[in-house]
């Protein structure tokens, strides 16, 4: 049991820094990438992962990478806008305008006809189903999915375009 503990210690300092720049690359938290290391360290030391010692670097930034996607998946969208696109106070009119620009986003897609529309347009963009996950979901083909999105897509564009006097 020591001699596991002095290799996985071993691997700790040789590793930690390249781990630790990758999980910062990818979540642009410190604190955040700083878990997910320790969590793929403290797996090792509990016996749950096992990997060929040959290939350690590669395999604990795969560790890495797969706790900072299960993250990013699990942090909800306009959280991971407001942390890759901070606005600054100074913009607060801006941030109005956005919220406007979100609302009215909303609104147009509960307006959506027919209400297929709306669901394709949720599954789609907001839950990142395929075509074919939403055609098999509603047991329609994927051509259908794709007229009707396309049909969403135009009448939001309208929507859009008449409260906001967009230029085609």
């Amino acid at each position: 049991m020591e001699d596991k503990t002095r290799h996985i210690e071993s691997l700790f300092k040789q590793h930690y820094q390249a781990m630790h720049r990758l999980a910062f690359m990818m979540l642009h938290d410190e604190e955040e990438s700083r878990d997910i290391v320790h969590d793929v360290f403290a797996r090792l030391l509990d016996g749950d992962i096992r990997f060929d010692s040959d290939k350690a670097g590669a395999f604990l930034l795969s560790c890495v990478r797969n706790g900072c996607l299960n993250v990013m998946r699990s942090q909800d969208t306009r959280e991971r806008a407001m942390r890759d696109f901070p606005i600054e106070d100074e913009n607060a009119s801006d941030s109005e305008a956005f919220e406007s620009e979100i609302k009215a986003l909303q609104d147009g897609i509960g307006l959506l006809t027919p209400p297929v529309c709306r669901e394709i347009i949720l599954l789609h963009y907001r839950y990142g189903l395929t075509f074919k996950a939403i055609a098999t979901q509603l047991q329609v083909s994927e051509t259908t999915i794709y007229k009707h999105l396309r049909n969403a897509l135009n009448q939001l564009r309208l929507t859009l375009r008449d409260t906001y006097k967009l230029s085609k």
